[in-house]
């Protein structure tokens, strides 16, 4: 029913339970995929790692901006490589962070930029991450050569939103929309296509009312879908429908159809 484009299961919140929660997740069939976005060359091997025991997951790879640092000819040469693999389906999560600044934000633009090339010469959809610098993060995709990809989280204007449409990329709605002061997300729902909207959780990070403050996981998409329904007046099976089919748009090098 629903397609997960951004959950974080090699994050040890799930050391205890992992694949009874993701086989649960798959069995129940409310979930028909998984992508898993790495943040680090380790994060990015244990999605793929994890990909292989489930048909329906699959991995993302790529360099955090908290991780630009690790950057380097070698890490970068690993990503490539790991982005060739069949169940890799894009290069990510990567972009800039000026909130925590855990690193120089020269090397954090550097590390994007060249990820961004990356994605380019291997022809994947990208995945960005962006906070406290959305008119940089934007500038730097407008000036490569990627027109493809979901901006994760995404908490801007409403006409960015659309200028990100207008490129090529999708907007990843999580469970920040169903917060109680979520302004921003409420009206960029309300005033873009649903065709250019896919589901995130962002797991196991940013879980929806009504189970905020928990450990989140990919079943509560239902409660992000269910707040987008209500914002654009639909029925839950369209909300679900289409995201998932323009999640596999996206994805559609890689993705298996089931």
């Amino acid at each position: 029913m629903f397609f997960e484009t951004h959950a974080h299961y090699d994050d040890e919140k799930f050391d205890a339970d992992r694949e009874e929660l993701i086989s649960s997740l798959f069995s129940q069939g409310q979930i028909d995929y998984i992508v898993n976005a790495g943040c680090d060359v380790k994060s990015s091997l244990t999605g793929l790692e994890l990909s292989r025991k489930w048909k329906n997951f699959y991995a993302a790879s790529g360099i955090h901006p908290h991780s630009a640092d690790e950057m380097n000819d070698e890490s970068y040469e690993t990503i490539k490589k790991l982005c060739g693999d069949p169940k890799c389906v894009a290069v990510g999560e990567i972009g800039l962070d000026y909130y925590y600044d855990f690193c120089d934000r020269e090397v954090q633009r550097s590390c994007f930029r060249r990820q961004l090339e990356l994605a380019a010469e291997v022809d994947l959809p990208v995945i960005i991450h962006s906070r406290e610098a959305a008119a940089e993060t934007f500038n730097i995709i407008k000036e490569s050569n990627v027109r493809k990809g979901i901006i994760h989280s995404y908490s801007g204007h409403t006409q960015m939103a659309l200028e990100y449409i207008e490129m090529g990329f999708y907007i990843g709605i999580g469970g920040m929309v169903t917060f109680k002061n979520a302004k921003k997300p409420v009206e960029v729902v309300k005033n873009i296509p649903l065709e250019r909207i896919v589901l995130e959780t962002d797991s196991p990070y940013l879980a929806p009312v009504p189970v905020r403050g928990r450990r989140n996981d990919s079943q509560n998409l239902r409660y992000i879908a269910e707040k987008i329904s209500e914002i654009k007046q639909i029925s839950l099976e369209k909300v679900a429908e289409t995201t998932r089919n323009n999640a596999l748009t996206i994805f559609d090098k890689k993705i298996v159809v089931a």
